[in-house]
């Protein structure tokens, strides 16, 4: 079985480590290489390649990009190249697309490669890896999305505010009040329209009036009447709604093993 290679990277390196490896393989007819993204959206158009090799982060064009241009239901093959990214490697790994994280090693290279070529001779595997493909990239779109930063005014100076730092939000009628371990500032936004571009692996709603960083939470302590008292690594101590006890314990426990 002869199988047309396209490798994309905006790396000459690890470019060129993935052609050599591919020269290597006697099923691999190697097509060529681009090294940015508009590029490689026009040699898979034009040579319509059986498997392509894509970096996922590059400059003004990324491998999402590429994706969304071709569309996925006219992707070839795909084997996600990426330097090491939590969130791409979990949506790959999650959705059974085949990826390599910079740098990889010759053994590493091989099994994902031989992964690639039985799925391209299995029946019905081109539909289900789009399927496959948009489940990935949809999972790196909503992560792109939440917030990073938080601009909020001081005085006459707008401060950003890392995400990170959060230790809680509270809710106070069409504003917010986000604290930190050692200040608070004042945002105004409602609650509900904070909370949807917060990532929520990183944050709950423990009350309606409530958000917390799960990573900044210390202990949980039953209360009364089927509550239950948050305690924050900076000793803040906030009630949880009964209803969200078991929802949260399972987001902290994803975080703690993640």
């Amino acid at each position: 079985m002869s199988i047309s290679a396209l490798v994309v990277d905006d790396e000459p390196i690890a470019r060129h480590a993935i052609v050599r490896l591919l020269r290597e393989d006697p099923d691999i007819e190697l097509l060529g290489e681009c090294g940015d993204g508009a590029s490689a959206v026009a040699a898979i158009r034009g040579q319509s390649p059986n498997l392509v090799f894509l970096d996922i982060q590059m400059p003004a064009m990324t491998g999402m990009d590429v994706v969304s241009e071709i569309g996925a239901e006219n992707m070839p093959a795909t084997i996600f190249v990426t330097a090491y990214e939590q969130y791409a490697v979990q949506a790959f790994e999650a959705n059974a697309v085949d990826y390599l994280v910079k740098p990889f090693s010759r053994e590493r290279f091989a099994s994902t490669l031989q992964r690639a070529k039985t799925r391209l001779g299995a029946t019905g595997a081109e539909a289900a890896a789009t399927t496959r493909i948009l489940q990935a990239l949809d999972a790196l779109r909503q992560r792109a999305d939440y917030l990073e930063r938080i601009p909020v005014r001081v005085d006459e100076h707008v401060v950003f505010l890392a995400v990170d730092d959060i230790v809680w939000i509270k809710a106070s009628r069409n504003t917010v009040q986000i604290h930190l371990a050692d200040r608070v500032h004042e945002l105004r936004e409602t609650m509900a329209a904070l909370a949807a571009r917060l990532d929520p692996r990183h944050f709950a709603r423990v009350h309606r009036s409530a958000i917390v960083n799960v990573r900044r939470v210390k202990a949980i302590h039953p209360w009364f009447n089927g509550y239950h008292v948050v305690t924050m690594d900076t000793g803040q101590q906030l009630r949880m709604s009964r209803y969200q006890h078991e929802a949260f314990l399972r987001l902290a426990t994803t975080r703690r093993d993640g």
